[in-house]
């Protein structure tokens, strides 16, 4: 392997900021921010808004989808409305 051609690998720490979970994985990702770890060593801190800790498809947690149209929505807004003669 030639030299100075890949980036660095090495362990940074990931923050899911929608539910506050850690992770510690390999990656070539760099951070000015830094956290001291379970194992007592410092790493790069990258946050993230949303991982496989909080995301629905990976929890199983099922969203509602909206029940109505925008047809209906409009006819519920605007539909009792009449015009003036």
């Amino acid at each position: 392997m030639k030299k100075n051609t890949h980036p660095d690998y090495d362990y940074v720490i990931f923050r899911d900021t929608s539910c506050g979970k850690d992770f510690r994985i390999r990656s070539t990702c760099k951070s000015s921010q830094t956290v001291v770890w379970e194992d007592g060593n410092t790493y790069p801190l990258v946050s993230l808004d949303i991982s496989s800790a909080s995301h629905p498809t990976y929890t199983g947690e099922k969203r509602q989808a909206k029940s109505e149209g925008r047809i209906a929505q409009f006819n519920k807004r605007f539909g009792n409305r009449t015009t003036k003669a």
